[in-house]
């Protein structure tokens, strides 16, 4: 099956590649970040990090599919959006960011022309988990790759969890390795540098999580990491690839208790009952850690007790490049969008008309760049 499903998906690529299939370029700046694998990679700390980067200077806009939505085609969030309306993780950049436009459409090419005709006009459009969609042309293709599970030793679905043959990797521009411990060795720098096998025009570049002080889901004091060394946590997650926080938060923690479901999962009353009855039977100090992601759909659930609620925190999740990558990077992202602006590709197409700075190529034909960086 598994041979088969690579070949579907390797003639899908072929199709792009010979131009069967049509890929649009934008006059805005488009960077996608995305991933080949299925199971979380971190691509919401890292748009996060990118809006972050960009919101002072740029008009940002975050454009999603909006995974397990039950709404469809094209909507702008405003405050009365809902998780029901755009997804859990456009929901929560959302809240996080209100003074970004954040945009779900499965057609992400639709997407980006609404941005425009409903008056958003963004100076930057940050594409969230489009690696695969191949319909837009991103002037910087980000790929995220978990640290736990390389790209180069995974198998395609469903023996493994890439989406598509790992060959994938050579579109992108920019490889990030996620989930890195805090201090690794330099010659573990190495051993995935040579393990990647990027191409010269591809940077490399490698993030480990950084997590921010436990905040209340429903009312309470900010509590810090380090207040959990005399607590026993219940840890609940919906999320892809929990491994990640049971084995950093586990020292911090008198005891851990994971309650993991399943990626995006909508919480029921079964799932309520088992909530109260897990955290009721916890002796001594305790409390409830989740996500940010699982907390947009644990705040209008009905049911948690009230000594759920009292004790139920969210934990931020942030990134932070190693090596002292970070000013590399940001340079990268800044400079694309800079140099790929409206205004800069206008003012190139005002150069060029004059006829003393006209290049034409050998048919008379006139060159412009939208890709530099």
């Amino acid at each position: 099956m598994s041979w088969v499903y690579g070949h579907i998906v390797s003639l899908r690529n072929l199709m792009f590649d010979m131009g069967i299939l049509k890929t649009r370029t934008f006059d805005v700046p488009v960077i996608s970040v995305g991933n080949i694998t299925v199971g979380g990679s971190g691509k919401t700390p890292h748009v996060e990090y990118l809006i972050r980067l960009l919101k002072k200077d740029f008009k940002v806009a975050v454009l999603s599919r909006g995974y397990k939505r039950k709404s469809k085609g094209f909507i702008l969030a405003d405050e009365s959006s809902t998780v029901s309306d755009i997804g859990d993780e456009p929901y929560q950049m959302k809240r996080k960011f209100r003074e970004v436009a954040v945009a779900v459409d499965k057609d992400r090419c639709h997407g980006i022309d609404m941005l425009d005709e409903c008056g958003v006009k963004p100076e930057v459009v940050l594409l969230d988990d489009a690696f695969q969609h191949r319909y837009v042309k991103p002037g910087i293709n980000i790929l995220l790759v978990d640290y736990h599970r390389l790209i180069t030793y995974d198998k395609i679905l469903p023996a493994g969890r890439l989406r598509e043959p790992k060959e994938g990797k050579n579109r992108a521009d920019v490889v990030i390795v996620t989930k890195c411990p805090k201090e690794m060795k330099p010659i573990d720098y190495r051993v995935i540098t040579k393990a990647m096998n990027l191409y010269p025009y591809q940077q490399l570049f490698f993030t480990t999580i950084q997590y921010g002080g436990l905040k209340p889901i429903f009312n309470g004091a900010l509590l810090e990491t380090e207040e959990l060394a005399n607590r026993n946590v219940l840890l609940l997650t919906g999320i892809a690839s929990p491994m990640q926080m049971i084995h950093d938060l586990s020292p911090q923690c008198g005891h851990l208790q994971p309650l993991s479901f399943s990626d995006h999962h909508h919480f029921n009353g079964k799932n309520v009952q088992q909530i109260n009855e897990t955290f009721a039977i916890m002796e001594g100090p305790k409390c409830i850690v989740t996500t940010e992601k699982d907390a947009t759909r644990l705040e209008d659930l009905e049911g948690l007790s009230d000594e759920v609620k009292a004790s139920i925190y969210t934990l931020p999740i942030a990134i932070q490049f190693l090596q002292e990558q970070e000013e590399t990077f940001n340079n990268l992202i800044i400079n694309y969008v800079r140099k790929n602006s409206r205004n800069s590709i206008l003012a190139q197409r005002k150069d060029e008309n004059e006829p003393k700075d006209s290049h034409r190529t050998g048919n008379g034909s006139r060159t412009i760049s939208f890709r530099n960086y």
